[in-house]
């Protein structure tokens, strides 16, 4: 901090002495002229020296923001003519330039950092990929203040060789026009007279041309991708879309919505794992297991409390109901009657426009498309153990046919990971009558909320009857005298869990394999890599879903089949960068966690100063009446301002209530606004009116209050 003092102090002093001894008088039209049979004068007694003192010269004006850098470029063309004007200049407006970026990093960066993390974070990602472009874009066009470039450029993340190479080649153009005018100098009466409007535009031209030349390139780069293939003279649909979970239902809705001709493929359930494996049948389990919870604590409700009796068989049939309840939302017959042509059976793409189906029915169908979706969706991941293929394990996808089958809940189950998943398969069983053991290789579940959230949910499971383990490592699978058991290790030592059931819920992984895409180069590791349209290498084949990332939510991949959709089949008009800024996400034990935006753990990695405020449910009256306290909301603002940065909710309904927060963030929306708006009473809903106005007492005006109750004092006599 003294380093920057000292050196603000130190630019402070210089600039004010620039102007008290008037020097900036020299860096006129009208002074340059007037001095400069003195200066050519003192070129040709030493012309070495010269050349030194004006390179200094033009470094330091350049370095320190002055004006005078066009009239200095001028003169170098009076001075030393063409050639070697262009040279010194050149170089030396290039290392100026460098040294007012570095200097502005080294002054302004944290700062800016501290207060605008997340956008400058925005900023850096895409000056990563094409910062040079746009410096170099920049640089071309004078109607842009270099002196502006420099200093913004400096609280970015791009590398200080590749300003100095970009500056000093992207200046180049205009500094011959101005060191060219210069030898003329006699000659201009203005500034304004040398960029003309015809020499203006000819900047603004040369500006634009980067762009186009990009555009060219990259129609270049896409005859190149597809040479190896021939395009077909027509096509048989306009969109075709490998997978009917929610990103492939929502691609084909949107293509049909709009009068595309669409195919949907799908070989397994329309719906895909969140109707059929994933997010309703949890959903209905952990709400079957949340009655009978209510149960046994009837008391908190004034009632008595009970034992519930029921049949494990007819708890896992009405989860099979709910699903079949749903299915017809998203089943064949309503996307026909929508306009999709729906195809079961397994796609392959063969070519960049051909996609082959092997029917379920046995037939063997091939279309040529305009375009493809892929949206294959995840499988769990199953974690190469030991043993594990003998271990009898299940999986989201097969726990729930499997334990249709059974008379009763498992006696003791294992539940192998600490995600959401896990946590929520752990309570809703453990609640049910399963003796659940959840095992985590992390020193806490949950791992990418705060500390806090974390502790809350194993405090919560723990209450429901789960054995939490945490920093316990899985090894392997065996079996001791027809038993099986899972050996995990905890503190150096190995500890054998016996079972009747395992879930494994470590995560889940793209399904990328058995759709051509090896085949046609398309780079996957663990998700298909597509650039911020969804498109692939391929320009007209499109990846949405699991299948892409970064996050693995069912409203996500609806929220990116959009844009694969629109980019599809408008894309040659007009594309969209897919806008993942207000992602919002929910774990569904009870109470429920939500969250958008940045966790306290978040500003700290990356930096970022906040104000974190606070209400605690305790206090809502409607949690109150319900007997429902437990929970809180944390909103994180930047220090003194309403503007929301991230919100962490725990309680009842956690999910529910984050939307308005979600509305408020995507629309600019501050506390303030919050504050300001009805909520219904007594509602959940107030619990995030009340958060506000804690912010707004946090900050309320003491010396105006002071003013205020003086005057009130006054009107009392």
């Amino acid at each position: 901090m003294y380093k920057k003092f000292a050196l603000i102090a130190l630019i402070a002093a210089v600039v004010v002495g620039f102007f008290y001894f008037d020097l900036n008088t020299y860096l006129t039209l009208d002074g340059m002229k007037a001095s400069l049979a003195n200066f050519q004068a003192s070129i040709a007694e030493n012309p070495l020296l010269s050349i030194g003192i004006f390179f200094a010269l033009y470094v330091a004006v350049t370095a320190l923001s002055l004006p005078g850098a066009a009239i200095l470029t001028l003169a170098a063309g009076a001075l030393f003519g063409l050639l070697q004007g262009l040279i010194i200049v050149s170089f030396a407006s290039s290392l100026g330039a460098t040294l007012a970026f570095l200097v502005a990093r080294f002054i302004l960066r944290d700062t800016v950092r501290q207060r605008f993390g997340d956008k400058l974070k925005r900023i850096d990602e895409g000056v990563e990929k094409q910062g040079a472009f746009y410096l170099f874009t920049l640089r071309l066009l004078p109607v842009f203040p270099f002196f502006l470039i420099n200093l913004l450029m400096g609280l970015t993340s791009i590398k200080t060789r590749t300003f100095y190479w970009v500056s000093q080649v992207g200046m180049l153009a205009g500094t011959v026009v101005y060191v060219n005018a210069g030898t003329q100098l006699a000659q201009i009466e203005s500034l304004s007279g040398i960029l003309s409007p015809g020499l203006i535009l000819s900047f603004i031209l040369l500006g634009i041309f980067p762009w186009i030349a990009k555009g060219i390139v990259a129609v270049v780069n896409g005859r190149r991708v597809y040479k190896e293939y021939k395009k077909p003279a027509k096509f048989d649909r306009n969109l075709v879309v490998i997978g009917a979970g929610a990103g492939g239902l929502v691609t084909s809705y949107i293509g049909a919505a709009v009068k595309a001709k669409v195919t949907l493929v799908e070989a397994g359930e329309m719906g895909g794992d969140c109707l059929n494996y994933g997010c309703v049948p949890s959903k209905a389990i952990i709400k079957t297991a949340k009655v009978a919870q209510q149960m046994r604590n009837a008391e908190k409700y004034g009632l008595n409390n009970i034992t519930p009796t029921f049949s494990f068989k007819a708890v896992m049939q009405r989860v099979h109901d709910v699903i079949a309840a749903i299915a017809p939302n998203d089943s064949v017959e309503r996307y026909t009657e929508l306009g999709v042509d729906v195809v079961k059976g397994y796609a392959r793409i063969l070519d960049p426009w051909t996609v082959e189906i092997q029917r379920n029915d046995g037939e063997k169908q091939t279309l040529t498309t305009k375009n493809i979706v892929i949206a294959t969706g995840a499988s769990p991941f199953v974690p190469p153990l030991p043993g594990i293929e003998q271990s009898g394990y299940l999986t989201s996808d097969t726990l729930w046919s499997h334990f249709g089958q059974l008379e009763d809940a498992p006696k003791r189950l294992i539940v192998l990971g600490g995600g959401p998943i896990g946590c929520e398969l752990a309570q809703a069983f453990s609640r049910l009558g399963s003796e659940v053991t959840q095992v985590e290789l992390a020193e806490r579940l949950m791992g990418r909320e705060d500390q806090e959230v974390a502790e809350f949910a194993e405090t919560v499971l723990t209450e429901s009857g789960v054995n939490v383990l945490t920093q316990h490592k899985a090894l392997r699978f065996e079996q001791h005298e027809g038993e099986r058991v899972l050996i995990v290790e905890h503190e150096g030592k190995e500890i054998s869990l016996a079972y009747d059931e395992v879930i494994i819920a470590v995560g889940r992984k793209a399904r990328l394999n058995g759709f051509g895409l090896e085949e046609l180069g398309i780079q996957f590791d663990r998700t298909i890599e597509t650039d911020e349209y969804l498109q692939t290498l391929y320009p007209n084949i499109f990846a949405a879903g699991d299948v892409v990332g970064p996050y693995q939510f069912t409203h996500v991949a609806a929220h990116q089949a959009w844009y694969a959709a629109v980019n599809a089949l408008f894309g040659s008009f007009k594309k969209f960068k897919v806008d993942y800024r207000v992602i919002p996400w929910t774990t569904f034990i009870d109470p429920e966690v939500a969250r958008v935006g940045l966790s306290e753990s978040d500003a700290k990695e990356q930096g970022i100063e906040v104000e974190v405020t606070r209400y605690e449910f305790e206090e809502l009256d409607r949690a109150i009446a319900e007997s429902a306290g437990k929970g809180f909301i944390k909103v994180l603002t930047p220090p003194g301002k309403d503007k929301i940065l991230g919100v962490t909710i725990v309680s009842e309904h956690a999910g529910d209530l984050i939307a308005e927060f979600v509305l408020a963030m995507k629309h600019g929306l501050g506390l303030n606004k919050i504050l300001g708006t009805i909520h219904a009473y007594p509602t959940w809903a107030e619990g995030a009116k009340y958060t506000a106005g804690n912010w707004k007492r946090a900050h309320q005006p003491e010396r105006l209050l002071r003013w205020v109750e003086k005057f009130h004092t006054w009107r009392r006599g």
